[in-house]
C-alpha cells in the first residue's frame, strides 16, 4: 500500500511533531505544578533528557508517546504498512536508547518514571496522576 500523501506532505507533517511541550506533557507539568510540585524541565546533563525533573526528590519523569516508544500491547503503537523495516529499526533504537538512559539514571541514584500517552487518555488520565503522586511521596 503507498502512503496517501506526497513526500512533500509526509515530510511537512513529520517535520510538526514535537518532542517537548506536547499535550501529555503539560497535562502532568499542569497537575505537578497544581499540586504544590516544582520541577525543572528537559534537563540536559541527564541522560536521555528527562522531560521532568524533580531534584528534591531525586525523580526523572519521561513523558513516552506511545509509536515512537513502542509500547507494546498498545492500540496506539501500530508500526506503518509502508518501510515495516525501517520503522522496525528506528522504533527498537528508541527503545534500546530508553532502557540504556534508565539504567543510567538509576545508577547516579535517581529514581525513573516513565508514563506513556495512552495512561493520560480521559478513561485512565485520574488514575495515572494520582498513581504519580503515590509514588513520588
Amino acid at each position: 500500500m503507498t502512503d496517501v500523501h506526497d513526500k512533500e506532505t509526509r515530510s511537512f507533517n513529520m517535520s510538526r511533531i514535537r518532542s517537548k511541550g506536547t499535550k501529555p506533557e503539560l497535562m502532568v507539568r499542569k497537575y505537578l505544578f497544581n499540586k504544590g510540585f516544582r520541577y525543572r524541565l528537559n534537563v540536559k546533563n541527564l541522560p536521555g533528557t528527562p522531560d521532568i525533573v524533580l531534584p528534591k526528590f531525586k525523580i526523572a519523569i519521561f513523558i513516552h508517546c506511545c509509536f515512537w516508544h513502542g509500547h507494546e500491547n498498545c492500540k496506539y503503537f501500530v508500526i506503518p504498512k509502508t518501510r515495516k523495516e525501517w520503522w522496525s529499526g528506528k522504533i527498537t533504537h528508541n527503545k534500546k536508547l530508553d532502557v540504556e538512559n534508565l539504567a543510567k539514571l538509576k545508577d547516579k541514584g535517581w529514581e525513573v518514571l516513565v508514563i506513556f500517552e495512552c495512561e493520560l487518555k480521559k478513561d485512565n488520565r485520574d488514575q495515572t496522576l494520582n498513581e504519580l503522586i503515590n509514588k513520588i511521596y
